[in-house]
């Protein structure tokens, strides 16, 4: 039987590559455990006059305000609705236009509708912003403009909390389809181009080459991505949210998200102790739930599991 190396004697024999690894170690200790000693604050009252271990211990109180309030189950299931949103339709979408523009046969369209596509990624949310308040804004905006001139009534957009979910999701798809679109394209750019001649050889149509070459050949991308989507289902997009939406408190039963509420709470209500609760709950939820989804990943198939 043979004996087991220890994690010491990898270090001694590999000591060039630990000392290479050492940078990147001291910054994610320095940027990511340091600061992890923040989490304190969550157990606490806050007060800027005895700081961070002055100030008195509540405890859970924190937490058990926010559940009692309501706040906490709303928060929640806004974040995991958009998210889910976000992964279900930008995944599938992005697979279909990946799969539509490698059927493309002109070169020059192939290149100009992928250029196309991926330019919106490349738009800051301040700037999703300002074509949002062009296109929906009460008084001026395009599309009131255009209801007018139809002789119908204007929509006080900024007043209707339900459209918001769907405007929301449509402006993350139209900024991330053509960046996930691309990844899907560079996959199917790799797969042997033998596989498709094969099939046509066997009689298989474009449809069953596709269901049955490109879209197996994806799925080991997609599931790597899917975890990836999955691990920050608890972060919301805060910046897509935050320009949107703002300080419009008419529109927060239908957008608000943990994010921007730990942002509030920290700009508005300088209330610490109650953001760094909310904050801890998104991590501690967002870990759980990337460990389970990757325990079942690794017992259906290892090869396609993270770790």
């Amino acid at each position: 039987m043979t004996r087991r190396k220890g994690f010491w004697h990898e270090v001694r024999k590999n000591k060039i590559m630990f000392l290479m690894l050492l940078p990147t170690l001291l910054f994610f200790f320095i940027n990511s455990y340091v600061p992890m000693v923040g989490i304190y604050f969550a157990f606490t009252r806050y007060n800027f006059a005895d700081g961070l271990f002055g100030s008195p211990f509540v405890g859970f109180e924190n937490f058990r305000f926010l559940w009692q309030s309501g706040k906490l189950m709303q928060l929640t299931l806004n974040t995991i609705g958009y998210n889910l949103a976000f992964i279900v339709l930008g995944h599938a979408l992005a697979i279909i236009c990946a799969i539509l523009l490698s059927e493309i046969g002109a070169k020059f369209f192939k290149k100009l509708a992928q250029s196309i596509m991926f330019l919106p990624y490349f738009v800051s949310f301040v700037l999703i912003n300002v074509i949002a308040y062009n296109l929906l804004n009460y008084d001026t905006g395009f599309i009131n403009s255009l209801l007018v001139r139809w002789g119908m009534e204007k929509l006080d957009f900024y007043s209707i909390p339900w459209i918001w979910v769907f405007l929301i999701i449509f402006f993350y798809l139209w900024k991330y389809l053509g960046y996930y679109a691309v990844i899907y394209l560079a996959v199917i750019t790799g797969i042997s181009d033998e596989y498709f001649e094969a099939a046509k050889i066997d009689g298989a149509n474009i449809f069953q080459r596709i269901w049955y070459i490109t879209v197996p050949m994806l799925r080991p991308t997609f599931i790597i991505l899917l975890l990836f989507s999955l691990g920050s289902i608890m972060k919301g997009q805060f910046e897509l949210f935050y320009q949107l939406v703002g300080n419009n408190g008419l529109l927060f039963n239908a957008t608000d998200i943990l994010d921007t509420y730990v942002y509030r709470s920290i700009k508005v209500t300088f209330d610490i102790g109650m953001a760094t609760a909310a904050g801890l709950y998104q991590s501690l939820f967002g870990f759980v739930l990337i460990m389970t989804v990757n325990a079942i990943i690794r017992r259906v198939n290892e090869d396609y599991a993270l770790f």
